[in-house]
Parts: structure tokens; C-alpha cells; sequence
């Protein structure tokens, strides 16, 4: 069985993945808490036991040394009396934040530098494969005055995919350029793209990045139909429903120290868990309403300042009324719904009434979802006029239903900075199927090793 290194874990997408290509997790590690919780309950639902055939360190990436890692590899019960064996890979997703296309990127970020620790981990470590994943806005991003884990002292405004690229060829590595790759193409019901870097160390076999499925791509309706709370339920449940429900991820069915053997998935039984629903005031429920599906906040507003809005006072009484109080335009409520009827409003005014947020948008039911992100609020369900779930984003992530998030639903203000809730514990994760893709390559390239160096026995 192949043994991999999961770092930057997160609640488990990347871990998942590998699990369902077929790679036994010796070690993993994030930095937070609230991840630990829901990655190691995750783990002891799977038969993955702290100590004795998987290994989780809350740590800073930079506390961590590949003795370390070693050590508690070795101390794993399965390899009691034996050496442990070769790394074939290690997986890791470095923090975006300081990568992002979503807000400024500083060139001197210290998130940036994770990435450093992470080439470090893998000089130390040598598995046989690296596998690295980020958002696409890792690509343009530059650093200055950087120093690499081979002592490189590297120009100013050096990009980061030149600094990874160089860094990992001056430790004995083969990599290839990278790729972007996007999940709905890898049965994942949302149009994600990310950054992903491969590599192989020079001794071994070639790798190549996967290619996108053949099968057609997986829509929201297809992905959350059925967890509708109110109205028609949809009770012919797509595959793609059938198998979240019924599982994707292995359960250990034996674990000793003749190695570990894997059976069927965990399946979910009963009620949808991580399902609740936030609960909306009129206003924003009526607010809510005026989106069409695939519209969103700029598109809604073009449609309102053209061709108005029917029945305001009926189908809108206290978005209306919350918007007359906001503005001294109109002598009364009725005078300012026939403007908005009639698309005569101010743009100023059709703003008011539309949104106090920037932008938002309603899901599409016949296409994928667009990214999902930490924070729920600027998306709405097509089927109902409220936000989605934590389960219908993990859902549009491909996790599967029996893996819960534990932790606070949501969270903000300053608690943002130190606590991982579960919506920003599903924004951030790798979607499991697309890590699989990714994994089954590397699984391919080790079964391609292993056949040459059989050919190189025989003959």
C-alpha cells in the first residue's frame, strides 16, 4: 500500500482524496484546533486511530522538523519491530490568503512564506512525489529579498512558481509545469480552478496530471436537491446524491503489522448533519427573492433599472418599507413602489432596495456552482430564498455526508482570526474528488516504478 503525508490538512478534502485513491495517511498536520476536531473524529469514523496506524500533530508548519514526523511514524503501532517504510508522497495546500485573487496580495506576506517550510519539509522527508495545491493567484505572485531552503538568494521580485520550481530541482526533483486545474471536470459540482505543482524525484518514474473526466459535469440540482427544507423534495436522488450518501472514503477493515486493509465506504444514516438553516428577517428573505437563478447583484440591478419590478407593495412590503425609510425622495411608500414598478427610481434608490452588500448571487440549478468561498452570505440557494448550509457547500465540495464538522458554525468579528468554523473549514478545503484524480496519478507513477524495477530483477 502506497504511504503518504498530508501537511496543511485542513479539515480533510486533500485527505479524503488520497484515501479514496488508496493511499494510507501515515501523518498529517494543520495548525488549527478546530480542524484537529473534525479531522481526527473524521479519522476514528474511518478506523484511523491516533497512535496506532495514523499519525495528526497540531503544529506550525515551521515547529516541525522530518526527524519529527520520522519519529512518530516510527512510534505507530502497525510498524512496531519493523522499519517504516519509504514516503511515496507528500500532499499539501500552504494557506491562500496571501495568494489570493480576492483581495490584496503583499509580496512579503508571511503566509507567504509557508510554502518555504513546506519545500523544507520535503528535503528533509524525500518522499518519491510531491503534490502541491494553491489558488491560481499563487502564479503571479512575486517575493522579494527571498532566501530558499538551499540558501538561493533570489532577486527581487522573483515570481513564487520560479522560486518552488528552482527550489525543488536543487533538491533532486523533476517538476513539471504547472497546471490549473478546475474541479467541475473532475466530478466536482463547482467551477474551481486551482494551481496545482507536481513532482517526482529524479530516481523514480515520470508523472503526468490527470485528465478531465468524460462523463458530463455534476449541476447544483443534481448535487443538493434533496436537501430542499421546505417545499417539493426532489425523492429521485441523483448518482451523484447516492454516493455522497452512501460514501466514497474507505473504512479500515484491518489494520496490524501485516499492514492495513481497507473496505467499504461510511455511509450516512439518518437526518443531514451540519444542515442547519440561518435564520432571515423578512427584509433580507424579500431581498433575497428579487434574484433570478444565475443572476447576480450587478445583473439583477441592469434588470430592475429596465424593466422595473411587479407588485412591490405585495411581494416586497418590508424591503420596501426599510428602503422608504432610508431615503426622503418620495412623499410616500406607494409613490416610491411605482417608481421602482416602473424603473423610474434612481439607480441610488434600485441600490437600496436590492442590497446593502456589494454582490451577490443566486445558484444556477442546471450548472455547476461557482467557487465556494469561507464566508456563505453572498450566495443563495435557487431552490429557496435563503443561504446555503454548511452540508450543501460541503456537498457542492464532493465530501461526503457521513464526515461531520465539528466546531462553531460560523464566526466573525476578531474571533476570525484565530477560530476555523465549519463554513470556512469547507471554503478552504480541496475538494476530495479532485485530490483523487490527482492521487490516482501519483499511484499510477509508483505502480510504473515498481513495474520497471521488477523488469530490472528479471532481466
Amino acid at each position: 500500500m502506497p504511504y503518504a503525508i498530508d501537511l496543511f490538512c485542513g479539515a480533510g478534502g486533500m485527505s479524503e482524496g488520497l484515501l479514496q485513491a488508496g493511499f494510507h495517511i501515515l501523518f498529517s498536520s494543520d495548525i488549527s484546533e478546530d480542524v484537529e476536531k473534525t479531522y481526527t473524529h473524521r479519522h476514528e469514523q474511518l478506523g484511523l486511530y491516533q497512535g496506532e496506524n495514523t499519525y495528526f500533530q497540531r503544529a506550525d508548519i515551521s515547529s516541525l522538523s522530518g526527524e519529527q514526523i520520522f519519529n512518530a511514524i516510527q512510534d505507530l503501532k502497525i510498524f512496531t519491530g519493523k522499519h517504516i517504510p519509504e514516503i511515496d508522497a507528500i500532499f499539501g495546500g500552504p494557506p491562500c490568503q496571501g495568494f489570493s485573487l480576492a483581495g490584496r496580495r503583499a509580496k512579503n506576506d508571511p503566509r507567504n512564506m509557508l510554502f518555504r517550510e513546506y519545500v523544507r519539509i520535503i528535503k528533509e522527508i524525500r518522499p518519491k512525489y510531491v503534490v502541491m495545491e494553491n489558488v491560481t493567484g499563487f502564479l503571479y505572485t512575486k517575493l522579494d529579498g527571498f532566501v530558499g531552503v538551499t540558501d538561493t538568494n533570489y532577486p527581487e521580485g522573483s515570481l513564487v512558481t520560479h522560486i518552488l520550481e528552482e527550489e525543488l530541482t536543487r533538491i533532486g526533483y523533476v517538476v513539471l509545469p504547472v497546471q490549473v486545474l478546475d474541479a467541475s471536470e473532475f466530478g466536482v459540482p463547482q467551477r474551481r480552478r486551482r494551481a496545482i505543482f507536481m513532482a517526482y524525484r529524479a530516481d523514480q518514474a515520470p508523472i503526468s496530471y490527470p485528465s478531465p473526466s468524460s462523463g458530463n459535469t455534476v449541476t447544483v440540482e443534481e448535487a443538493i436537491s434533496d436537501l430542499i427544507i421546505s417545499g417539493v423534495k426532489h425523492t429521485d436522488l441523483s448518482a451523484y446524491q447516492l454516493n455522497s450518501l452512501n460514501g466514497r472514503t474507505p473504512r479500515v477493515l484491518k489494520a496490524d503489522s501485516s499492514g492495513i486493509i481497507f473496505g467499504e465506504p461510511l455511509a450516512h444514516v439518518g437526518p443531514p448533519s451540519n444542515h442547519e438553516v440561518s435564520r432571515h428577517s423578512k427584509v433580507v428573505t424579500q431581498r433575497f427573492s428579487l434574484y433570478r437563478e444565475g443572476e447576480n447583484t450587478v445583473a439583477l440591478t441592469q434588470r430592475l433599472m429596465g424593466q422595473g419590478v411587479t407588485d412591490v407593495l405585495f411581494n416586497y412590503p418590508d424591503l420596501l418599507m426599510e428602503c422608504f425609510e432610508a431615503q426622503n425622495d418620495y412623499h410616500s411608500i406607494s409613490a416610491l413602489a411605482t417608481a421602482i414598478e416602473e424603473a423610474s427610481a434612481d439607480i441610488s434608490i434600485v441600490k437600496l432596495f436590492i442590497s446593502k452588500k456589494g454582490n451577490r448571487y443566486r445558484y444556477d440549478r442546471s450548472l455547476p456552482a461557482t467557487t465556494v468561498l469561507t464566508l456563505p452570505d453572498d450566495f443563495i440557494v435557487p431552490f429557496e430564498n435563503r443561504i446555503p448550509t454548511v452540508r450543501e457547500l460541503a456537498r457542492l465540495q464532493s465530501f461526503d455526508d457521513s464526515l461531520f464538522f465539528k466546531g462553531k458554525r460560523t464566526t466573525g468579528g476578531p474571533r476570525r482570526k484565530i477560530e476555523v468554523p465549519q463554513y470556512t473549514q469547507v471554503g478552504n478545503a480541496v475538494p476530495p474528488l479532485l485530490a483523487k484524480a490527482v492521487a490516482k496519478q501519483v499511484l499510477e507513477a509508483l505502480n510504473a516504478e515498481k513495474k520497471g524495477n521488477a523488469s530490472v530483477t528479471l532481466s
